[in-house]
């Protein structure tokens, strides 16, 4: 899997975390290993200027994804998955260490970012959380994602709980 993960926000992030958590994400979605995945970090300015050009909405936003082939998870187990671009997901940090700090359980910016990141994977996989059972449904698998990612590496701790809506 082709990932590339950008920091062009000025902010120290870790980086191998959001591209750990993107692959594992992947993988676990059972996307083709040949498809490809861009993660771009931009501050608060330059994600204001997204949410306001694609969303038309004010203010930064926490993360945007831009789908690129559309791709989806295979149906079923014996389906071989198509391989193509996924797209572009966009993260803020400033907005990630802001919603950590005011979360139930509160957690780091790092943490928030992995969690976005995981959000960001399944929109550019078509999920969403428009309607109550979509987002049961979003919600529930990116939980699942994130504490089987945390599971293997033995984190300790509760998972950060969903804070983007």
């Amino acid at each position: 899997m082709s990932i590339d993960v950008n920091n062009e926000s000025g902010t120290d992030v870790d980086e191998r975390a959001i591209l750990d958590i993107a692959r594992y994400a992947l993988t676990r979605m059972r996307i083709h290993p040949l498809s490809e995945l861009s993660v771009i970090v931009v501050d608060e300015d330059a994600m204001e200027q997204l949410h306001i050009q694609w969303m038309d909405l004010p203010g930064p936003t926490d993360v945007m994804s831009f789908p690129m082939d559309e791709l989806r998870p295979p149906s079923k187990d014996d389906e071989e998955p198509p391989q193509g671009l996924l797209g572009d997901i966009v993260l803020c940090p400033e907005v990630a260490a802001k919603q950590g700090r005011e979360a139930p359980t509160q957690h780091s910016m790092d943490e928030e970012l992995q969690l976005l990141t995981v959000h960001g994977v399944l929109h550019l996989l078509g999920y969403d959380h428009e309607e109550p059972d979509e987002k049961a449904e979003m919600f529930g698998l990116q939980a699942a994602i994130v504490d089987g990612w945390r599971a293997e590496r033995g984190l300790t701790g509760p998972s950060p709980a969903p804070t983007v809506s």
